[in-house]
């Protein structure tokens, strides 16, 4: 319950005001646009903190609160309780000291042009915490732990145009500990504008949980299953991927080449190539990505395309090793893992409808 303090003047006047501003925040605009939601509920975050921390109005304040706002914008949704202590969570978790000392971490320096720099990050996060929608803070609040971690996510949110449940897809994926985490010489064979887009767009371990295969897999299998579910593999790939095709026939003299994996990649502006190894990495699958590299560069790039980046996608891999594999090579390469979880016994093997099946059941029905 709420202590008999809650119902004096100075509750009364703080809620007065309280609701000038949200009237104020519906002229300005419809709560249903974004910037202004998102506004308005770090604005009651902030001020729930500063009332609990200042004020003696008991455990039940955020229940008073809720029924009162409740009563005044019967009509307008994100008053229940949880909402609110969501609203609270969402301020206290970006306006910590963490987030300030991670800003101060990166631009720390007497040299005045880097502090202005810092003042210019602080501006930019606070833009972008007002740019995806609130369903999105709720899932980032709740499943990340560590304000960093958190604004990858609402970066890549904005990037990459991701739904909530992609979104949360890619939390549970765990890519911000996967990305740019290949080893590659992406840095020795790019320019750096185009290096670091591509360290970006590689992953190490790529998950490959949507896929099912017997215990006896090979190349073929992982490829063929990686195209059946070619959605979920972009996905996991990234933005930008447009897939070109599979065992793609390259030619040099007489002599026919088949690339596992093609793919044109829409911002970096080049080809993809992806070897697929279900093996540990062995030092000649570089060589090997490496020649196919040149010829796409002669027989496909145009003259505007950005070189031909190659990956080899792998069962395991030693860091050393591979990086010792890419030194002295021109062609930009990166190594990355995959991970499987889901194998199915060897005995099941055929015994699983496919979609065709499924399909051809469903309309007879």
């Amino acid at each position: 319950m709420m202590n008999s303090e809650i119902s004096n003047i100075d509750y009364k006047s703080w809620l007065f005001g309280l609701k000038i501003k949200i009237q104020q925040s519906q002229i300005k605009a419809s709560l249903a646009v974004n910037r202004e939601l998102i506004q308005l509920y770090w604005e009651l975050g902030q001020q729930i903190v500063e009332k609990q921390e200042t004020a003696k109005w008991g455990s039940g304040f955020i229940d008073q609160l809720s029924k009162d706002l409740k009563v005044e914008f019967p009509n307008i949704g994100g008053f229940s309780v949880s909402n609110l202590k969501y609203c609270k969570q969402f301020f206290l978790f970006y306006s910590s000291n963490q987030i300030r000392q991670q800003l101060v971490d990166e631009f720390e320096t007497t040299n005045n042009q880097q502090l202005i720099k810092s003042q210019q990050a602080a501006l930019q996060l606070g833009d972008e915490l007002f740019k995806i929608p609130w369903g999105h803070h709720i899932v980032i609040i709740q499943k990340i732990k560590n304000t960093q971690e958190a604004i990858f996510y609402i970066q890549k949110t904005i990037e990459n145009n991701w739904s909530r449940s992609i979104l949360l897809h890619q939390i549970e994926s765990n890519l911000y500990e996967r990305q740019g985490k290949a080893v590659n010489n992406f840095i020795a064979t790019l320019p750096q504008s185009q290096s670091d887009l591509a360290n970006q767009l590689l992953k190490d371990p790529y998950q490959f949980d949507f896929l099912q295969l017997t215990e006896k897999y090979n190349e073929r299998d992982l490829e063929k299953a990686l195209i059946q579910q070619i959605t979920e593999f972009l996905l996991e790939l990234g933005a930008g991927f447009s897939f070109v095709g599979k065992q793609y026939p390259i030619y040099l003299g007489e002599k026919e080449y088949f690339i596992d994996l093609l793919f044109y990649h829409l911002k970096l502006r080049c080809f993809i190539v992806i070897e697929l190894k279900v093996v540990e990495f062995q030092p000649e699958f570089a060589g090997k990505l490496n020649f196919y590299l040149n010829v796409v560069d002669e027989k496909l790039k145009h003259e505007t395309d950005q070189p031909t980046i190659g990956i080899i996608i792998c069962k395991t891999k030693d860091n050393l090793e591979a990086e010792y594999a890419l030194r002295g090579i021109e062609k930009p390469i990166g190594i990355s893992e995959y991970d499987l979880k889901k194998i199915l016994p060897e005995n099941l093997k055929g015994s699983l409808p496919t979609i065709e099946e499924i399909e051809a059941e469903l309309n007879k029905i």
